[in-house]
């Protein structure tokens, strides 16, 4: 028989099981650890906290346990189990015992810490759809996930700062520490995420309340490539392009992007939203491409994203290697670049490898860098003259066909 605890103090035991104490003689009464507040509304009993300290690991701890008490019911006939709080929440004995053909289980509700908890929080949790997770697992259980979350058993400041490191980008507000609910010494606090495992003093009564968390990045990759993989299997426009009929969009939406960014205003925030938009445009022209190449054999997203992380470590050693120099100014980190680019390439000069296809302007620009780091004097001021005025040509007619409204 399964009796709960409850969360706190004698006052939220149950009158059921307070019976089922009483109906039990002290030596068929066990617990499993004795670290809980009201452990003394069972008298003369047993514990299996010997079990914790002697186990290599805590996965060894819970089979253990249900295997001694199934040796002890066959020894009284009926044998009292208590547990923390409530035994249908987070009692990884109780779901063994559940599945154990040995014994014929019988299981007492308790209130558990989740009652005080929404009580402290002011939150329904069906209102709010709030997810539980343990934090012992939340970098897998809370993947992907925005809130709102309480993380139960952060029974130590080792737990929260593996919450900390599990999360991408940090909640835009506060969190919640939630400590010994229900006893005199209950704590309600909130707390800056930076300090999560900095200030807290965690123990097995402690958890933690996340009302938002940003967007995950990893899962809002993997939801958008989901998206792409659809549209290629059962769009007829996407299902039917190649790399090369993409080539004109990947242009285009580049100079989307030039466009936002030269709208955008940094100080008053406008123009933001298009920025964003058009970003993500261009994102996914790159994720279009790489489903066609997966699908091809040739390489998926993840193999362009190693491609390109390990260039940007490989070319920059003034960060990532084992000589980092942050005191490096720009021209130089500039200079380091192109040379590591030239090795890689095997380029014999510094105008070697500029694409064909870049427009004049672009062009132009390219071979100033590359001067520039070479040391290599390069006037092209008539040219640039040139060019402005045939830009200026083909937008005036631009504006003439549209009725003026092109830029």
């Amino acid at each position: 028989m399964v009796v709960g605890l409850g969360p706190a103090d004698a006052g939220l035991v149950t009158a059921a099981t307070l019976d089922a104490v009483t109906a039990h003689p002290p030596e068929a009464r066990w617990a499993r650890t004795d670290r809980h507040p009201s452990i003394a509304v069972l008298g003369d009993h047993g514990s299996f906290d010997d079990v914790y300290e002697s186990a290599a690991r805590i996965g060894d701890v819970y089979p253990t346990i249900v295997e001694r008490l199934v040796v002890l019911a066959g020894q009284f006939g009926s044998v009292l189990y208590a547990v923390p709080g409530s035994p249908l929440v987070a009692e990884r004995t109780v779901e063994l015992l559940r599945l154990d053909p040995r014994v014929e289980l019988v299981v007492l509700p308790a209130l558990s810490f989740l009652d005080l908890a929404w009580d402290r929080l002011g939150v329904d949790p069906l209102a709010v759809s709030v997810r539980v997770v343990d934090g012992h697992r939340f970098a897998a259980e809370a993947a992907g996930e925005r809130g709102p979350l309480l993380v139960a058993q952060c029974d130590s400041v080792d737990v929260l700062s593996e919450v900390k490191l599990a999360v991408e980008d940090e909640p835009p507000s506060e969190v919640v520490v939630l400590a010994r609910l229900g006893l005199p010494d209950e704590r309600v606090d909130r707390v800056a995420w930076d300090d999560l495992d900095r200030i807290v003093d965690a123990d097995h009564l402690t958890s933690l309340w996340i009302p938002e968390l940003s967007a995950p990045v990893g899962a809002e990759i993997a939801e958008l490539v989901e998206v792409v993989r659809a549209l290629r299997e059962r769009c007829p426009w996407d299902s039917t392009q190649t790399h090369a009929s993409l080539a004109p969009y990947a242009v285009e939406e580049a100079y989307e992007v030039v466009d936002a960014i030269e709208r955008f205003d940094p100080e008053s925030g406008a123009g933001v939203d298009d920025l964003e938009e058009e970003l993500g445009d261009l994102l996914f022209q790159v994720l279009l491409h790489a489903t066609i190449a997966a699908e091809e054999g040739w390489f998926g997203l993840a193999d362009v994203a190693r491609v390109v992380r390990e260039k940007l470590v490989r070319r920059h050693p003034h960060v990532f290697g084992p000589d980092a120099d942050a005191s490096i100014d720009v021209a130089a980190v500039e200079a380091a670049w192109d040379r590591l680019k030239a090795e890689e390439k095997g380029r014999s000069g510094p105008f070697e490898g500029i694409p064909a296809s870049f427009p004049p302007r672009l062009a132009v620009a390219k071979v100033l860098r590359r001067a520039r780091s070479a040391g290599v004097e390069v006037d092209f001021a008539g040219v640039l003259a040139a060019l402005d005025a045939a830009e200026e040509a083909v937008r005036a007619e631009v504006r003439r066909v549209v009725g003026g409204d092109a830029g």
